[in-house]
Parts: C-alpha cells; structure tokens; sequence
C-alpha cells in the first residue's frame, strides 16, 4: 500500500494532476463544499493512476489542501511513476 501526499486547489479552471520538483499538485473544478473537492481529487488520481476509487483513502486532511492519501495495490514508486 502506497502512501501518497498531495496538495489541492479547489475551484481551478480546469482538472489536472501536476508533478514538479517531487510535489505532487491536484486542481479540480469542484469546491471545497460538502466534500465535493475530496471526491474529485479520488475521482481524478484514480483515473490517472488506473486503480478503482475505493482503492484510494483520503488518510489526513479531509478539510485541509495539503492531504495525505493511500492507494491499495501501488507502491510509492509505482504511484509516482504513473503520475510523471
């Protein structure tokens, strides 16, 4: 199980997963209201990552931009790899 921390902006222009300089940004389109946010950040890295969305699990930072999250069945190479 792959732990992955990263770091959201809500009510972006457009959705987009970008690695720069080892830290990994989400930005979604959806606000940060009644967890709309959290479940396009799962929605989208799930996609990206090519796993199930019940496979990843927001671990910290439900209300926070900065959140920490494991996805079952990747390493954190692996996780990496995919999002590069």
């Amino acid at each position: 199980m792959g732990k992955l921390l990263v770091r959201v902006s809500p009510r972006a222009s457009r959705n987009l997963v970008e690695v720069r300089e080892g830290t990994v940004r989400v930005y979604v389109t959806s606000a940060p209201t009644d967890g709309q946010a959290n479940s396009a950040v799962i929605e989208l890295l799930a996609k990206k990552l090519g796993v199930a969305k019940s496979n990843l699990t927001i671990v910290r930072g439900d209300t926070s931009r900065d959140k920490l999250l494991e996805v079952a069945g990747l390493t954190d190479a692996e996780i990496l790899t995919k999002l590069s």
